[in-house]
């Protein structure tokens, strides 16, 4: 599809729904015209048309909280666009991560699995800057690959036990210390989870 097989039916703006190509998180909601895709397409940040300015902008442009573009879905009437942004800074102007922070009293306000995992890995790298010794993370990071191998070979072996105790509890229990403990070891060699996702990604057949 290209940018003039898209419908600008509502007075020649798209929605433009920005989520965090790794976390999944809606960061925010935007309308663009076709200049501002075609700007965004160009420079590989997000752009959007203000309505109450009538005017273009490029998100970051004052705060420097640019949001680089991965990804543009299409929905299927073409008029609705998610560009899947990875951003650089709190995309709020409130200095929030995204503009929806908020819920509802009568519903819970809820989480993406990928966005426990974004914030989960977040953690880990909190941990691993600040080195304090009374984190459990900090300190296995500071025993190093050896350390770290064992207790992901260790929770590999409790995994195996608890498939074969048929315990989903207890399996899922234990597949989280292994997937835990493989993040430590992603902070520790310096990757994040998103290079296992291209891998697997990359394997994909077509």
């Amino acid at each position: 599809m290209k940018v003039e097989d898209l419908n600008f039916s509502m007075g020649g703006l798209v929605p433009a729904v920005v989520q965090h190509h790794r976390s999944g998180e809606i960061l925010m909601v935007g309308f663009a015209n076709r200049e501002a895709v075609e700007k965004t397409l160009a420079t590989g940040h997000a752009w959007f048309f203000s309505r109450s300015r009538q005017a273009l902008w490029e998100k970051g442009e004052t705060s420097g909280h640019y949001l680089d573009l991965k990804g543009l879905r299409v929905d299927c009437d073409a008029d609705a666009l998610i560009y899947l942004c990875e951003p650089h800074g709190p995309t709020c102007h409130t200095g929030e991560a995204s503009c929806f922070f908020q819920g509802l009293d009568e519903v819970p306000r809820g989480e993406t699995s990928g966005e426990a995992a974004a914030i989960l890995f977040n953690t880990i790298l909190d941990r691993q800057r600040a080195g304090k010794s009374d984190s459990y993370v900090a300190k296995l990071l500071a025993k190093g690959v050896d350390r770290i191998g064992k207790k992901i070979g260790e929770e590999a072996t409790e995994v195996v036990i608890a498939a074969k105790n048929a315990d989903p509890a207890e399996l899922a229990h234990e597949i989280a210390d292994l997937w835990f403990h493989t993040f430590v070891l992603l902070a520790h060699q310096g990757m994040t989870p998103e290079d296992v996702w291209a891998e697997l990604r990359a394997r994909r057949r077509p």
